[in-house]
Protein backbone atom coordinates (compact mmCIF):
# COMPACT_ATOMS: atom_id res chain seq x y z
CA UNK A 1 0.00 0.00 0.00
CA UNK A 2 1.29 3.71 -0.59
CA UNK A 3 2.82 5.83 1.95
CA UNK A 4 6.43 8.33 2.10
CA UNK A 5 9.20 7.26 0.50
CA UNK A 6 11.95 8.99 2.66
CA UNK A 7 9.53 9.73 5.91
CA UNK A 8 11.44 10.72 9.07
CA UNK A 9 8.43 10.30 11.06
CA UNK A 10 8.58 6.54 10.79
CA UNK A 11 6.57 5.56 7.90
CA UNK A 12 6.76 2.38 6.82
CA UNK A 13 7.94 1.19 10.17
CA UNK A 14 4.83 -1.29 11.18
CA UNK A 15 5.40 -2.51 7.64
CA UNK A 16 5.74 -6.21 9.09
CA UNK A 17 2.31 -5.22 10.84
CA UNK A 18 -0.16 -5.34 7.89
CA UNK A 19 -2.63 -7.26 6.95
CA UNK A 20 -5.14 -8.71 4.23
CA UNK A 21 -7.16 -10.72 2.78
CA UNK A 22 -8.17 -10.84 -1.17
CA UNK A 23 -11.68 -9.66 -1.19
CA UNK A 24 -14.40 -9.39 -3.84
CA UNK A 25 -14.61 -5.58 -2.81
CA UNK A 26 -10.98 -5.77 -3.41
CA UNK A 27 -11.21 -7.21 -7.21
CA UNK A 28 -13.74 -4.94 -8.77
CA UNK A 29 -12.00 -1.89 -7.52
CA UNK A 30 -9.01 -3.15 -9.24
CA UNK A 31 -10.58 -4.64 -12.04
CA UNK A 32 -12.44 -1.37 -12.85
CA UNK A 33 -9.73 0.94 -11.95
CA UNK A 34 -7.62 -1.28 -14.42
CA UNK A 35 -9.73 -0.43 -17.68
CA UNK A 36 -8.16 3.02 -18.56
CA UNK A 37 -5.51 1.10 -19.55
CA UNK A 38 -7.99 -0.36 -22.32
CA UNK A 39 -7.86 3.18 -23.32
CA UNK A 40 -4.31 3.63 -24.47
CA UNK A 41 -4.40 0.30 -25.54
CA UNK A 42 -7.44 0.59 -28.25
CA UNK A 43 -5.83 3.53 -29.93
CA UNK A 44 -2.51 1.67 -29.75
CA UNK A 45 -3.56 -1.01 -31.65
CA UNK A 46 -6.45 0.95 -34.21
CA UNK A 47 -4.21 3.73 -35.11
CA UNK A 48 -2.00 1.41 -37.06
CA UNK A 49 -4.45 -0.44 -38.68
CA UNK A 50 -6.53 2.31 -39.74
CA UNK A 51 -3.95 4.24 -41.24
CA UNK A 52 -3.59 1.06 -43.23
CA UNK A 53 -6.91 0.98 -45.61
CA UNK A 54 -7.22 2.03 -48.64
CA UNK A 55 -10.36 4.00 -47.65
CA UNK A 56 -8.84 5.64 -44.91
CA UNK A 57 -5.82 7.09 -47.49
CA UNK A 58 -7.96 7.85 -50.51
CA UNK A 59 -10.08 10.18 -48.26
CA UNK A 60 -7.70 12.05 -45.94
CA UNK A 61 -4.20 10.91 -47.64
CA UNK A 62 -4.38 10.94 -51.33
CA UNK A 63 -0.66 10.93 -51.92
CA UNK A 64 0.15 8.65 -49.67
CA UNK A 65 -2.87 6.03 -51.40
CA UNK A 66 -1.24 7.04 -55.00
CA UNK A 67 2.09 5.80 -53.53
CA UNK A 68 1.10 2.73 -52.33
CA UNK A 69 -0.45 1.78 -55.22
CA UNK A 70 2.34 2.82 -57.36
CA UNK A 71 4.50 -0.02 -56.40
CA UNK A 72 1.83 -2.57 -55.80
CA UNK A 73 4.24 -5.31 -56.87
CA UNK A 74 7.14 -4.33 -54.72
CA UNK A 75 8.30 -3.64 -51.39
CA UNK A 76 9.46 -0.30 -50.22
CA UNK A 77 10.14 0.99 -47.00
CA UNK A 78 9.41 4.59 -47.71
CA UNK A 79 5.76 3.99 -48.79
CA UNK A 80 4.20 5.36 -45.66
CA UNK A 81 6.77 8.26 -45.35
CA UNK A 82 4.31 10.99 -45.20
CA UNK A 83 4.69 13.36 -42.00
CA UNK A 84 1.09 14.86 -42.03
CA UNK A 85 -0.02 10.85 -42.15
CA UNK A 86 1.80 10.33 -38.72
CA UNK A 87 1.20 13.34 -36.99
CA UNK A 88 -2.33 11.69 -37.22
CA UNK A 89 -0.89 8.97 -34.67
CA UNK A 90 1.43 11.46 -32.84
CA UNK A 91 -0.49 14.05 -32.16
CA UNK A 92 -2.29 12.27 -29.14
CA UNK A 93 0.23 11.90 -27.19
CA UNK A 94 1.35 15.35 -27.48
CA UNK A 95 -1.81 16.06 -26.20
CA UNK A 96 -1.41 13.96 -23.76
CA UNK A 97 1.38 15.03 -22.63
CA UNK A 98 0.05 18.67 -21.90
CA UNK A 99 -2.82 17.08 -20.36
CA UNK A 100 -1.17 15.31 -17.94
CA UNK A 101 0.04 18.49 -16.08
CA UNK A 102 -3.66 19.29 -15.38
CA UNK A 103 -4.34 15.37 -14.71
CA UNK A 104 -1.37 16.11 -11.73
CA UNK A 105 -3.39 18.95 -10.19
CA UNK A 106 -7.03 16.68 -10.52
CA UNK A 107 -5.50 13.70 -9.30
CA UNK A 108 -3.54 15.36 -6.14
CA UNK A 109 -6.60 17.85 -4.63
CA UNK A 110 -9.62 15.59 -5.95
CA UNK A 111 -8.10 11.95 -6.32
CA UNK A 112 -7.74 9.02 -8.92
CA UNK A 113 -11.08 8.07 -9.14
CA UNK A 114 -12.15 11.77 -10.53
CA UNK A 115 -8.87 11.32 -12.99
CA UNK A 116 -10.25 8.54 -13.85
CA UNK A 117 -13.83 9.31 -14.93
CA UNK A 118 -12.24 13.27 -16.44
CA UNK A 119 -10.42 10.83 -18.71
CA UNK A 120 -13.00 8.60 -20.26
CA UNK A 121 -15.37 11.33 -20.74
CA UNK A 122 -12.42 13.54 -22.89
CA UNK A 123 -11.44 9.67 -24.88
CA UNK A 124 -15.73 9.47 -25.12
CA UNK A 125 -15.81 12.63 -27.16
CA UNK A 126 -12.30 12.00 -28.97
CA UNK A 127 -13.35 8.60 -30.31
CA UNK A 128 -16.61 10.34 -31.55
CA UNK A 129 -15.34 13.39 -33.48
CA UNK A 130 -12.36 10.66 -35.06
CA UNK A 131 -15.57 8.60 -36.81
CA UNK A 132 -17.58 11.32 -37.76
CA UNK A 133 -14.46 13.00 -39.57
CA UNK A 134 -14.54 15.01 -42.26
CA UNK A 135 -11.24 16.37 -42.91
CA UNK A 136 -7.74 16.43 -41.19
CA UNK A 137 -8.94 18.97 -38.91
CA UNK A 138 -11.49 17.04 -37.10
CA UNK A 139 -9.40 13.86 -37.00
CA UNK A 140 -6.54 16.08 -35.31
CA UNK A 141 -9.25 17.65 -33.06
CA UNK A 142 -10.19 13.88 -32.10
CA UNK A 143 -7.18 12.55 -31.31
CA UNK A 144 -6.46 15.61 -28.64
CA UNK A 145 -9.47 15.00 -27.43
CA UNK A 146 -8.14 11.01 -26.97
CA UNK A 147 -5.16 12.80 -26.19
CA UNK A 148 -6.90 14.12 -22.72
CA UNK A 149 -8.31 10.97 -22.11
CA UNK A 150 -4.90 9.19 -21.96
CA UNK A 151 -3.06 11.77 -20.00
CA UNK A 152 -5.64 11.52 -17.30
CA UNK A 153 -6.13 7.73 -17.41
CA UNK A 154 -2.37 7.10 -17.41
CA UNK A 155 -1.88 9.52 -14.99
CA UNK A 156 -4.24 8.03 -12.39
CA UNK A 157 -5.04 4.18 -13.02
CA UNK A 158 -0.94 2.96 -12.41
CA UNK A 159 -1.26 5.27 -8.90
CA UNK A 160 -4.64 3.87 -8.04
CA UNK A 161 -3.60 -0.21 -8.57
CA UNK A 162 -0.35 0.34 -6.65
CA UNK A 163 -2.17 2.09 -3.57
CA UNK A 164 -4.44 -0.15 -3.53
CA UNK A 165 -2.65 -3.07 -3.94
CA UNK A 166 -1.03 -5.03 -0.27
CA UNK A 167 3.11 -5.04 -1.20
CA UNK A 168 3.23 -8.64 -1.86
CA UNK A 169 0.84 -8.68 -4.82
CA UNK A 170 1.31 -5.39 -5.79
CA UNK A 171 3.51 -6.48 -8.65
CA UNK A 172 0.85 -8.40 -10.02
CA UNK A 173 -2.46 -5.97 -9.25
CA UNK A 174 -0.61 -3.28 -11.18
CA UNK A 175 0.18 -5.00 -13.98
CA UNK A 176 -3.76 -5.47 -14.54
CA UNK A 177 -3.49 -1.81 -16.74
CA UNK A 178 -0.46 -3.36 -18.67
CA UNK A 179 -3.04 -6.29 -19.61
CA UNK A 180 -6.16 -4.05 -20.02
CA UNK A 181 -4.10 -2.13 -22.49
CA UNK A 182 -2.90 -5.27 -24.44
CA UNK A 183 -5.88 -6.39 -24.60
CA UNK A 184 -7.26 -3.14 -25.77
CA UNK A 185 -4.90 -3.36 -28.43
CA UNK A 186 -5.57 -7.12 -29.37
CA UNK A 187 -9.33 -6.38 -29.79
CA UNK A 188 -8.43 -3.25 -31.74
CA UNK A 189 -6.56 -5.73 -34.11
CA UNK A 190 -9.11 -7.88 -34.72
CA UNK A 191 -11.44 -5.00 -35.26
CA UNK A 192 -9.72 -3.55 -38.06
CA UNK A 193 -8.90 -6.94 -39.77
CA UNK A 194 -12.75 -7.14 -39.34
CA UNK A 195 -13.69 -4.44 -40.71
CA UNK A 196 -11.27 -3.87 -43.37
CA UNK A 197 -13.82 -4.99 -45.84
CA UNK A 198 -16.64 -3.02 -45.17
CA UNK A 199 -16.25 0.13 -47.68
CA UNK A 200 -16.22 2.38 -47.66
CA UNK A 201 -16.74 3.62 -43.88
CA UNK A 202 -14.64 0.70 -42.04
CA UNK A 203 -12.48 2.85 -40.39
CA UNK A 204 -14.79 5.08 -39.21
CA UNK A 205 -16.46 1.99 -37.13
CA UNK A 206 -12.69 1.12 -35.89
CA UNK A 207 -12.10 4.35 -34.49
CA UNK A 208 -16.13 4.92 -33.11
CA UNK A 209 -15.83 1.75 -31.13
CA UNK A 210 -13.57 3.33 -29.27
CA UNK A 211 -16.45 4.68 -27.00
CA UNK A 212 -17.01 1.36 -25.69
CA UNK A 213 -14.15 1.42 -22.92
CA UNK A 214 -14.61 5.13 -22.68
CA UNK A 215 -18.33 4.11 -21.62
CA UNK A 216 -17.47 1.03 -19.62
CA UNK A 217 -14.55 2.99 -18.06
CA UNK A 218 -16.96 6.21 -16.66
CA UNK A 219 -20.10 4.28 -16.05
CA UNK A 220 -17.58 1.80 -13.85
CA UNK A 221 -15.48 4.85 -12.03
CA UNK A 222 -18.79 6.48 -11.09
CA UNK A 223 -18.90 3.33 -8.72
CA UNK A 224 -15.07 3.34 -7.73
CA UNK A 225 -14.32 3.82 -4.53
CA UNK A 226 -11.73 6.34 -3.79
CA UNK A 227 -8.07 5.02 -2.37
CA UNK A 228 -7.26 5.01 0.99
CA UNK A 229 -4.27 6.98 0.61
CA UNK A 230 -5.99 10.19 -1.08
CA UNK A 231 -8.55 10.16 0.64
CA UNK A 232 -6.34 10.69 3.98
CA UNK A 233 -4.48 12.96 2.21
CA UNK A 234 -7.73 15.19 1.70
CA UNK A 235 -8.26 15.02 5.16
CA UNK A 236 -11.50 12.30 4.56
CA UNK A 237 -9.60 9.81 7.86
CA UNK A 238 -12.73 8.24 8.57
CA UNK A 239 -13.70 7.66 5.06
CA UNK A 240 -10.48 6.20 4.30
CA UNK A 241 -10.04 3.89 7.18
CA UNK A 242 -13.38 2.17 6.47
CA UNK A 243 -12.30 1.84 2.67
CA UNK A 244 -8.79 0.25 3.88
CA UNK A 245 -11.06 -1.91 5.80
CA UNK A 246 -13.06 -2.95 2.83
CA UNK A 247 -10.44 -3.52 0.70
CA UNK A 248 -7.94 -5.42 3.52
CA UNK A 249 -10.95 -7.43 4.29
CA UNK A 250 -10.48 -6.69 8.06
CA UNK A 251 -10.88 -3.95 10.77
CA UNK A 252 -7.12 -4.56 12.25
CA UNK A 253 -5.86 -1.78 9.54
CA UNK A 254 -4.57 -0.15 12.78
CA UNK A 255 -0.59 -0.36 11.55
CA UNK A 256 -1.18 0.23 7.70
CA UNK A 257 -3.39 3.06 8.47
CA UNK A 258 -1.11 5.10 10.78
CA UNK A 259 1.62 5.01 8.08
CA UNK A 260 -0.86 6.32 5.73
CA UNK A 261 -1.67 9.26 8.19
CA UNK A 262 2.67 10.12 8.72
CA UNK A 263 3.21 10.05 5.08
CA UNK A 264 0.78 12.34 4.69
CA UNK A 265 1.33 14.71 7.16
CA UNK A 266 5.14 14.78 5.54
CA UNK A 267 3.29 14.98 2.43
CA UNK A 268 1.41 18.24 3.38
CA UNK A 269 4.08 19.71 4.45
CA UNK A 270 5.46 19.77 0.70
CA UNK A 271 4.39 23.06 -1.42
CA UNK A 272 5.73 22.61 -4.05
CA UNK A 273 5.93 18.67 -5.04
CA UNK A 274 7.59 19.50 -8.81
CA UNK A 275 10.31 21.33 -7.04
CA UNK A 276 10.80 18.52 -3.92
CA UNK A 277 11.25 16.00 -7.03
CA UNK A 278 14.45 17.85 -7.65
CA UNK A 279 15.81 17.43 -4.21
CA UNK A 280 18.94 15.80 -3.95
CA UNK A 281 17.39 13.10 -1.73
CA UNK A 282 15.00 12.02 -4.56
CA UNK A 283 17.37 11.86 -6.95
CA UNK A 284 16.65 8.41 -7.66
CA UNK A 285 12.94 8.11 -8.50
CA UNK A 286 13.59 11.48 -10.65
CA UNK A 287 16.54 9.60 -12.78
CA UNK A 288 15.21 5.83 -12.79
CA UNK A 289 11.14 6.93 -12.45
CA UNK A 290 10.51 10.21 -14.23
CA UNK A 291 13.11 9.74 -16.71
CA UNK A 292 15.10 7.11 -17.26
CA UNK A 293 12.10 4.31 -17.12
CA UNK A 294 9.53 5.53 -18.95
CA UNK A 295 11.99 7.12 -22.08
CA UNK A 296 13.66 3.90 -22.66
CA UNK A 297 10.06 2.22 -22.37
CA UNK A 298 9.62 3.28 -25.64
CA UNK A 299 13.27 3.32 -27.51
CA UNK A 300 13.02 -0.28 -27.45
CA UNK A 301 11.27 0.19 -30.18
CA UNK A 302 7.91 -2.02 -29.27
CA UNK A 303 5.45 0.83 -29.80
CA UNK A 304 7.13 1.83 -33.59
CA UNK A 305 6.31 -1.93 -34.35
CA UNK A 306 2.50 -1.30 -32.62
CA UNK A 307 1.60 1.68 -33.77
CA UNK A 308 2.99 0.86 -37.66
CA UNK A 309 2.81 -3.27 -37.39
CA UNK A 310 -0.22 -3.34 -40.31
CA UNK A 311 2.00 -0.51 -42.42
CA UNK A 312 5.57 -2.32 -41.58
CA UNK A 313 4.19 -5.51 -42.71
CA UNK A 314 2.52 -4.58 -46.05
CA UNK A 315 6.14 -2.51 -46.31
CA UNK A 316 7.91 -5.92 -46.44
CA UNK A 317 5.05 -7.27 -49.00
CA UNK A 318 2.56 -8.84 -46.93
CA UNK A 319 -1.33 -8.06 -47.99
CA UNK A 320 -3.36 -5.88 -46.55
CA UNK A 321 -5.43 -8.72 -45.04
CA UNK A 322 -2.27 -10.86 -43.70
CA UNK A 323 -0.87 -7.60 -42.58
CA UNK A 324 -3.64 -6.93 -40.07
CA UNK A 325 -3.43 -10.78 -39.33
CA UNK A 326 -0.13 -10.47 -38.63
CA UNK A 327 -0.11 -7.51 -36.45
CA UNK A 328 -3.03 -9.43 -34.25
CA UNK A 329 -0.61 -12.16 -34.07
CA UNK A 330 2.04 -9.64 -32.70
CA UNK A 331 -0.58 -8.91 -30.29
CA UNK A 332 -1.51 -11.68 -28.75
CA UNK A 333 2.09 -12.35 -27.66
CA UNK A 334 1.18 -9.40 -25.76
CA UNK A 335 -1.66 -10.81 -23.90
CA UNK A 336 0.41 -14.00 -23.50
CA UNK A 337 3.50 -12.07 -22.27
CA UNK A 338 1.24 -10.09 -19.37
CA UNK A 339 -0.11 -13.22 -18.14
CA UNK A 340 3.64 -14.29 -17.85
CA UNK A 341 4.66 -11.31 -15.66
CA UNK A 342 1.68 -11.01 -13.59
CA UNK A 343 2.49 -14.60 -12.31
CA UNK A 344 5.78 -14.21 -12.07
CA UNK A 345 7.01 -10.57 -11.61
CA UNK A 346 6.14 -10.80 -7.29
CA UNK A 347 8.31 -14.37 -7.37
CA UNK A 348 11.23 -14.14 -9.35
CA UNK A 349 11.37 -9.73 -9.47
CA UNK A 350 11.80 -6.88 -11.45
CA UNK A 351 15.50 -6.74 -12.26
CA UNK A 352 15.31 -10.67 -13.62
CA UNK A 353 12.30 -9.77 -15.81
CA UNK A 354 13.60 -6.50 -17.27
CA UNK A 355 17.83 -8.38 -17.82
CA UNK A 356 16.43 -12.37 -19.14
CA UNK A 357 13.81 -10.13 -21.65
CA UNK A 358 16.44 -7.17 -22.46
CA UNK A 359 18.80 -9.95 -24.02
CA UNK A 360 15.69 -11.79 -26.07
CA UNK A 361 14.86 -8.59 -27.51
CA UNK A 362 18.69 -7.64 -28.68
CA UNK A 363 18.85 -10.84 -30.10
CA UNK A 364 15.67 -10.61 -32.35
CA UNK A 365 16.11 -7.19 -33.37
CA UNK A 366 19.39 -8.47 -34.90
CA UNK A 367 17.71 -11.61 -35.95
CA UNK A 368 15.27 -8.72 -37.91
CA UNK A 369 17.64 -6.26 -39.02
CA UNK A 370 20.23 -8.71 -40.82
CA UNK A 371 17.57 -10.45 -42.43
CA UNK A 372 16.35 -7.55 -43.39
CA UNK A 373 19.92 -6.49 -45.25
CA UNK A 374 20.20 -9.84 -46.80
CA UNK A 375 16.98 -10.93 -48.14
CA UNK A 376 14.97 -7.44 -48.59
CA UNK A 377 15.29 -4.46 -51.31
CA UNK A 378 15.49 -3.30 -54.18
CA UNK A 379 11.72 -3.91 -55.34
CA UNK A 380 11.68 -7.63 -54.70
CA UNK A 381 8.94 -9.58 -52.85
CA UNK A 382 10.14 -11.18 -49.89
CA UNK A 383 9.84 -14.63 -49.55
CA UNK A 384 7.50 -16.39 -47.95
CA UNK A 385 9.88 -18.53 -45.43
CA UNK A 386 11.98 -15.09 -44.93
CA UNK A 387 8.48 -13.49 -43.69
CA UNK A 388 7.13 -16.38 -41.84
CA UNK A 389 10.94 -15.84 -40.08
CA UNK A 390 9.96 -12.52 -39.37
CA UNK A 391 6.92 -12.54 -37.83
CA UNK A 392 8.27 -14.92 -35.43
CA UNK A 393 10.89 -12.74 -34.63
CA UNK A 394 8.24 -9.86 -34.12
CA UNK A 395 6.22 -12.17 -32.38
CA UNK A 396 9.62 -13.51 -29.94
CA UNK A 397 10.18 -9.81 -29.26
CA UNK A 398 6.87 -8.66 -28.24
CA UNK A 399 6.21 -11.71 -25.99
CA UNK A 400 9.72 -10.91 -24.26
CA UNK A 401 8.98 -6.71 -24.12
CA UNK A 402 5.02 -7.56 -22.67
CA UNK A 403 6.70 -9.58 -19.78
CA UNK A 404 9.51 -6.63 -19.15
CA UNK A 405 9.60 -2.89 -20.22
CA UNK A 406 5.75 -3.13 -21.10
CA UNK A 407 4.13 -3.21 -17.51
CA UNK A 408 7.70 -2.78 -15.46
CA UNK A 409 7.84 1.10 -17.10
CA UNK A 410 4.51 1.42 -15.42
CA UNK A 411 4.98 -0.98 -12.21
CA UNK A 412 8.00 0.30 -11.12
CA UNK A 413 7.70 4.35 -11.72
CA UNK A 414 4.32 3.78 -9.58
CA UNK A 415 5.94 2.09 -6.78
CA UNK A 416 9.12 3.76 -5.86
CA UNK A 417 7.42 7.56 -5.35
CA UNK A 418 7.27 8.86 -2.35
CA UNK A 419 3.96 10.34 -1.20
CA UNK A 420 4.55 13.63 -1.18
CA UNK A 421 5.96 13.49 -4.64
CA UNK A 422 3.88 10.44 -6.28
CA UNK A 423 1.49 12.65 -8.40
CA UNK A 424 3.86 15.18 -9.72
CA UNK A 425 6.46 12.32 -9.96
CA UNK A 426 3.62 9.87 -11.98
CA UNK A 427 3.48 13.65 -14.07
CA UNK A 428 6.73 13.21 -15.43
CA UNK A 429 6.49 9.74 -16.00
CA UNK A 430 3.70 10.11 -18.16
CA UNK A 431 5.07 13.42 -19.46
CA UNK A 432 8.36 11.67 -20.25
CA UNK A 433 6.67 8.68 -22.01
CA UNK A 434 4.64 11.05 -24.08
CA UNK A 435 6.88 13.10 -25.20
CA UNK A 436 9.21 9.72 -26.42
CA UNK A 437 5.69 8.22 -27.90
CA UNK A 438 4.83 11.08 -29.92
CA UNK A 439 8.41 11.28 -31.20
CA UNK A 440 8.40 7.69 -32.06
CA UNK A 441 5.40 7.67 -33.58
CA UNK A 442 6.17 11.10 -35.40
CA UNK A 443 9.64 9.85 -37.01
CA UNK A 444 9.86 6.00 -37.35
CA UNK A 445 8.55 6.29 -40.61
CA UNK A 446 11.19 8.37 -41.89
CA UNK A 447 13.68 6.54 -40.00
CA UNK A 448 12.18 3.27 -41.63
CA UNK A 449 12.45 4.91 -44.93
CA UNK A 450 16.02 6.25 -44.60
CA UNK A 451 17.81 3.90 -42.45
CA UNK A 452 15.68 1.08 -43.64
CA UNK A 453 17.09 -2.43 -41.79
CA UNK A 454 19.27 -0.07 -39.83
CA UNK A 455 16.31 1.16 -37.32
CA UNK A 456 15.92 -2.38 -35.95
CA UNK A 457 19.86 -2.70 -35.06
CA UNK A 458 19.63 0.71 -33.24
CA UNK A 459 16.71 -0.13 -31.08
CA UNK A 460 18.88 -3.12 -30.50
CA UNK A 461 21.91 -1.01 -29.65
CA UNK A 462 19.46 1.10 -27.30
CA UNK A 463 18.20 -1.95 -25.99
CA UNK A 464 22.06 -2.86 -24.56
CA UNK A 465 22.22 0.39 -23.18
CA UNK A 466 18.90 0.39 -20.94
CA UNK A 467 19.90 -3.39 -20.06
CA UNK A 468 22.94 -1.72 -18.48
CA UNK A 469 21.21 1.33 -16.85
CA UNK A 470 18.96 -1.28 -14.96
CA UNK A 471 21.63 -3.40 -13.78
CA UNK A 472 23.85 -0.51 -12.36
CA UNK A 473 21.21 1.70 -11.04
CA UNK A 474 17.75 -0.27 -10.28
CA UNK A 475 17.62 -1.93 -6.85
CA UNK A 476 15.11 -5.06 -6.50
CA UNK A 477 11.66 -3.76 -5.34
CA UNK A 478 9.34 -6.71 -5.45
CA UNK A 479 7.81 -7.28 -2.16
CA UNK A 480 8.74 -4.25 -0.42
CA UNK A 481 6.23 -2.04 0.89
CA UNK A 482 6.27 1.53 -0.75
CA UNK A 483 6.57 2.71 2.84
CA UNK A 484 10.18 1.07 3.27
CA UNK A 485 11.11 1.82 -0.66
CA UNK A 486 13.66 4.43 0.72
CA UNK A 487 15.71 1.82 2.44
CA UNK A 488 16.85 0.11 -0.70
CA UNK A 489 17.73 3.75 -2.04
CA UNK A 490 19.89 4.50 1.41
CA UNK A 491 21.78 0.97 1.02
CA UNK A 492 22.46 0.99 -2.92
CA UNK A 493 25.93 1.22 -3.83
CA UNK A 494 25.52 4.57 -5.99
CA UNK A 495 22.36 6.14 -4.22
CA UNK A 496 23.90 6.09 -1.03
CA UNK A 497 25.61 8.86 -1.56
CA UNK A 498 22.39 11.18 -1.93
CA UNK A 499 19.80 9.59 -0.09
CA UNK A 500 21.49 8.30 3.02
CA UNK A 501 21.43 9.98 6.58
CA UNK A 502 25.09 10.92 6.54
CA UNK A 503 24.67 12.41 2.58
CA UNK A 504 21.99 14.36 3.48
CA UNK A 505 23.55 15.78 6.69
CA UNK A 506 26.52 16.47 4.11
CA UNK A 507 24.71 17.88 1.54
CA UNK A 508 23.08 20.45 4.29
CA UNK A 509 25.88 21.59 5.72
CA UNK A 510 27.30 24.95 6.06
CA UNK A 511 30.30 25.33 3.89
CA UNK A 512 33.55 26.73 6.20
CA UNK A 513 35.21 29.68 5.00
Amino acid sequence: MAGGGMIETGGGARAHLYEHKITGYFIYACIIGSMGGSLFGYDLGVSGGVTSMDDFLEKFFPDVYRRKHAHLMETDYCKYDNQILTLFTSSLYFAALVFTFGASVVTRKYGRRISIICGSISFFWGAVLNAFAQNIAMLIIGRVLLGGGIGFGNQAVPLYLSEMAPAKVRGAVNQLFQLTTCLGILIANFVNYGVEQIHPWGWRLSLGLATVPATLMFLGGIFLPETPNSLVEQGKLEEARRVLEKVRGTTNVDAEFSDLVDASKTAQAIKHPFRNLLKRKNRPQLVIGALGIPAFQQLTGNNSILFYAPVIFQSLGFGSGASLFSSAISSGALVLATFISMAFVDKFGRRAFFLEAGLEMIFCMVAVGITLALKFGQGKEIPKGIGVFLVIMIFLFVLAYGRSWGPLGWLVPSEIFPLETRSAGQSMVVCVNMIFTAAVAQFFLVSLCHLKYGIFLLFACLIVLMSFFIYFLLPETKQVPIEEIYLLWQNHWYWKRFCSPDAEKEATKPVEK
